[in-house]
Order: structure tokens, then C-alpha cells, then sequence
């Protein structure tokens, strides 16, 4: 399945297919060079995958895993690396991994030598429904989550079901909390979808489908979040204030769905209070 995104000259397609992620070869045609950018989290063979699609061009930096390393540090290190490679406009910048790798790695492509082309191989379910797409790109700084960024789309993001094999059932489930996000503030035929709670590997692609039907149907409507944009960031606010104070114990999409709950309580204060 393939989801365009329609943002007139920053268009992009969302390509939703099994696999997806040994069929990008052709992607890479035009430029000398494919610097990619994955985390020590992430399964080295995603990385070496894409990097094996570009036929000898690639280049592969990994940072630090967490939330805690999407800052000004590993950002200057990525520049650093980009600039000792040798990488120009006629080259191009990949994210595999999850929202930290494609939230940084973007932010950097968005501002080395003005902005060069970005691709984004999402490889948590979280960042599929989510995060990859829309051209939010940022680093944490002083306890503040994404203060620092740009909007930049990518040229393309490819989005391989498969994958998702190696993820931790906690992954999955924050991963899910975000798709149940998209469906309470816009679906409710996928709210009463996603009730049961447990879903075949078919019924899993589903909900990343419509999810990111939902977010392309938003993101067109309003790229930089002046209005309707706002309500994807139902249980964010209380969420990222969860997720500072925790020092990691609690991962995003669990901090996430805390806040919509909180957020839908009608006796929301009780919950701080406990």
C-alpha cells in the first residue's frame, strides 16, 4: 500500500508493504552517497538491509540508544560524521530505527548545508503510526522534549511490517497506545477496532494503514501545527512531564497513554493525587 502525503513541492509517498525494506535499491540511484543512521537498540540487520540497497554507497553511523542521547551532543557528532564522509546535496540522509533515530537524524538533515534529502525506515511500531511521517524533526534540551527542531519531510518513508518480529511486547504496546491515540481524537470505527485488544500480524497492518491515513489527512490540513494539528498531541503534554521525571523508567508510548487517561478522567486531579 502506498499513502501520499500531499504538501505540493514537499509531497511524499508512505510506502506500507512486507519487506519494503530490501526493495529500496532504486531509491538510492541518484545519489554518490547514503549516509544511514540507526541506534545500538536497533537490530544491526535493519541497518545493514538498507545499507546493502544502496549498492556500496552507504555509510552507517550508530549512536547511543535512548531518549536520554537525542541531544545537542549526538546531533554534532552526526553533523561531524556527515562532513568527514564527504556528504554534499547529491547525497541523501536514511533514519532506521525508531522515533529518537528518525526525530534526530531528520533534524540533522534539515539543517546540514541548508537541508539535504532524508529518507525514514521506521522500525518500532511506534514510529510507524506515528512519528515517521508529518516532518517533525527535533532534540531534547534543558528537560524540554523536542524544543529544538524544524519541520522538514522526507522524501519518502518506507514502512515494513516484518520487522516489528524483533520488537519487545512492551514496544508493541506503546506502539499501540499512539495508533489508539489516532483512532480517539479521529476514528472511532478504529477505536472499537483496536477494543480487542489482540491482533493477528493482518489486523496489525491495518491499524498502521489507518493510522497513517489519519496523520496524512491531519498533516495536510495543518504542517505546522497552528490548529487541528494540536489534537495529535492528546496525552503529550502530561506525557512528556512524565517521561522527564522518569528518567526513563517509563517508555513514550506508556507516558503517552497515562496522559490520555488522565485527560479523559472526569476527576483528572485524582490522578495526582494518589
Amino acid at each position: 500500500m502506498t499513502i501520499r502525503v500531499n504538501l505540493a513541492e514537499s509531497s511524499y509517498d508512505i510506502q506500507i508493504e512486507n519487506n519494503a525494506i530490501d526493495r529500496c535499491g532504486n531509491l538510492f540511484d541518484k545519489y554518490n552517497k547514503v549516509f544511514i543512521v540507526t541506534d545500538s537498540g536497533v537490530p544491526k540487520e535493519y541497518s545493514e538491509r538498507v545499507a546493502k540497497s544502496a549498492n556500496g554507497k552507504a555509510v552507517v553511523f550508530v549512536m547511543k540508544r535512548g531518549e536520554e542521547n537525542k541531544n545537542f551532543v549526538t546531533l554534532m557528532n552526526i553533523c561531524n560524521d556527515m562532513l568527514t564522509n564527504g556528504l554534499t546535496r547529491k547525497d541523501c540522509v536514511c533514519a532506521v530505527g525508531g522515533g529518537v533515530v528518525g526525530d534526530i537524524t531528520a533534524f540533522a538533515a534539515s539543517i546540514y548545508m541548508r537541508g539535504i534529502d532524508f529518507y525514514n525506515f521506521p522500525t518500532t511500531l511506534l514510529s510507524m503510526v506515528d512519528s515517521s511521517s508529518g516532518g517533525k524533526t527535533g532534540i531534547d534540551f534543558g528537560n524540554v522534549k523536542n524544543v529544538i527542531g524544524t519541520f522538514y519531510q522526507p522524501k519518502k518513508v518506507i514502512i515494513d511490517p516484518s520487522v516489528l518480529k524483533t520488537l519487545s511486547e512492551r514496544q508493541v504496546r506503546c506502539g499501540l497506545a499512539e495508533a489508539l491515540k489516532m483512532a480517539a481524537t479521529f476514528d472511532s470505527k478504529l477505536f472499537d477496532f483496536m477494543s480487542k485488544g489482540s491482533f493477528t500480524d493482518g489486523e496489525m497492518q491495518h491499524i498502521i494503514e489507518r493510522s497513517v491515513e489519519l496523520k496524512k489527512s491531519i498533516v495536510e490540513k495543518d504542517v505546522k501545527e497552528k490548529s487541528i494539528r494540536k489534537s495529535l498531541n492528546f496525552g503529550h503534554t502530561i506525557g512528556h512531564g512524565i517521561e522527564v521525571a522518569g528518567k526513563e523508567s517509563r517508555y513514550h508510548g506508556e507516558c503517552v497513554a497515562i496522559g490520555m487517561v488522565a485527560m479523559s478522567s472526569s476527576d483528572s486531579s485524582a490522578l495526582f493525587t494518589r
